[in-house]
């Protein structure tokens, strides 16, 4: 029962949305199987008790009610049948979620039962609600389109021939949206460069390009702000590109709904990092600021398990290197307890750690970090780079030594840690090992160290901390 792809995906609702299921379900108009009723309440049965266990036999008796033999034929058909109408369901919730979409289809309704007497009444709907949608992405113009194109079908059922009609309109939207679209995967496509080496054949783009430069489409916001986003990927030494970008981004951001707000600062983010990755660290504060936007527009969900904890890590990461203590240590204790359960504890700990670490209190970040076992590897490897670099700031010379030899066999015991990752922080242990026992003003040894650290191009983890410390004992 429990391997069934339907109890699967029940898994991923919550309890307001099951019973909402459940009314849904029970709708004669949407199921007139009561036996699917009964499998779908088994179903709740089992979600309200995990780990039990319900054979199909047993399952089958309590669905159909009555003596007949077990069917497995008949019972998987109710499970399939069942999971229709799970996915009919959260069809359906999707497409509750935009009254726009409602109002476009009743038009097209009426526009083909030719019901003259609607006419009047579903256009106003339909314009009414678009003249009260705040949002102004690309879907804003597809929306438009669509009432316009619905509005011409009315139109040319009642109309002469040489009457001018809405197709200046119609055109005009869908031109928008077009426009606005082609851009947005464009500038996809353009950022993949940085991590992949797929090949994408996509139509017309510097024709779009060359139109945009000429119209500019600067009360666009959905056309102009890709299109900045263009420039940054195109003429990336150009800074003032990012500086239109940001202008962009202040005015218009609330005009997006938080998904694509967000994949617009994402992509701000990234041009940052990759100047901080050339060492401009004018970058760190434009950095900064683009996430403060986005906390002022709650842009950031930390809820989400995959993305939450990696921003409340960069936010907290960059704000300490900008020395900003007590913004960090507010922004932690405001947002940790919104992160998933499962890394709440993991990211209060360390991220307090990474403040006192910046404040220079060793002693703190050991009493916070000494007990603590991590279950996310990213953070166990973290943490025990900073106890390092905590023994090592208070001349803890035993607990360094007992801390590098237990790290290093962590790194060969962990098997979820990528090969190039573990000799990178090998390194790291094998070099601090070295400085520690060159003596201060040991100008050979120091420069011997470096010639050695220099043959790793790179692969070494905090490379730049081993390499400021050589020069206060040099």
């Amino acid at each position: 029962m429990q391997n069934t792809k339907v109890f699967t995906i029940l898994q991923y609702f919550t309890k307001y949305e099951l019973n909402s299921l459940r009314k849904f379900v029970q709708s004669p108009y949407f199921n007139v199987n009561e036996d699917l009723m009964r499998l779908y309440d088994l179903y709740l049965e089992l979600l309200e008790k995990p780990g039990t266990e319900k054979p199909k036999e047993e399952a089958w008796k309590m669905v159909v009610g009555d003596d007949r033999p077990y069917d497995d034929v008949r019972f998987r058909k109710y499970n399939s049948d069942l999971l229709k109408l799970v996915e009919g369901y959260l069809a359906q919730k999707v497409y509750e979620e935009n009254p726009i979409r409602e109002a476009n289809h009743l038009i097209e309704a009426v526009s083909r039962r030719r019901m003259l007497k609607l006419y009047n009444t579903v256009m106003s709907s339909a314009r009414r609600l678009s003249d009260r949608q705040h949002y102004k992405s690309a879907q804003y113009y597809y929306y438009q389109y669509q009432i316009e194109k619905n509005y011409y079908e009315i139109l040319i059922h009642g109309q002469k021939r040489l009457d001018k009609t809405n197709v200046e309109y119609i055109v005009e939207n869908l031109d928008r949206f077009y426009l606005a679209e082609k851009l947005r995967y464009y500038c996809s496509v353009l950022s993949m460069k940085y991590t992949h080496s797929h090949e994408y054949k996509l139509l017309f783009l510097e024709e779009i390009v060359r139109h945009v430069e000429l119209y500019g489409y600067g009360d666009i916001p959905a056309i102009s702000i890709f299109y900045q986003i263009y420039l940054t990927n195109i003429e990336p030494e150009e800074v003032r590109h990012f500086e239109a970008l940001k202008d962009l981004i202040d005015q218009h951001i609330s005009l997006f709904p938080n998904e694509e707000a967000l994949e617009i600062l994402t992509y701000a983010l990234n041009y940052c990092i990759r100047n901080i990755n050339q060492s401009k660290p004018e970058f760190l504060s434009e950095y900064f600021y683009l996430y403060e936007r986005a906390l002022d527009n709650d842009l950031i969900d930390f809820t989400d398990e995959e993305f939450g904890p990696w921003h409340f890590k960069n936010i907290v990461t960059i704000a300490l290197r900008l020395e900003k203590y007590s913004w960090t240590e507010k922004f932690i204790y405001k947002y940790h307890q919104l992160l998933p359960e499962t890394f709440r504890n993991n990211a209060h700990s360390f991220s307090l750690a990474q403040v006192n670490y910046y404040k220079g209190n060793f002693g703190e970040v050991i009493s916070l970090l000494h007990q603590v076992e991590y279950e996310d590897f990213t953070y166990n490897l973290n943490s025990k780079v900073i106890l390092l670099f905590s023994y090592y700031e208070l001349d803890e010379i035993e607990p360094l030594y007992s801390l590098m030899d237990s790290f290093r066999v962590y790194l060969q015991r962990n098997t979820k840690i990528s090969a190039t990752k573990k000799r990178n922080y090998l390194n790291l242990i094998k070099f601090l090992k070295k400085l520690t026992k060159i003596q201060p003003g040991e100008k050979a040894s120091l420069e011997k160290l470096a010639k050695e650290m220099d043959e790793q191009n790179g692969a070494i983890v905090s490379e730049s901390w081993l390499r400021a410390k050589m020069e206060e004992i040099l």
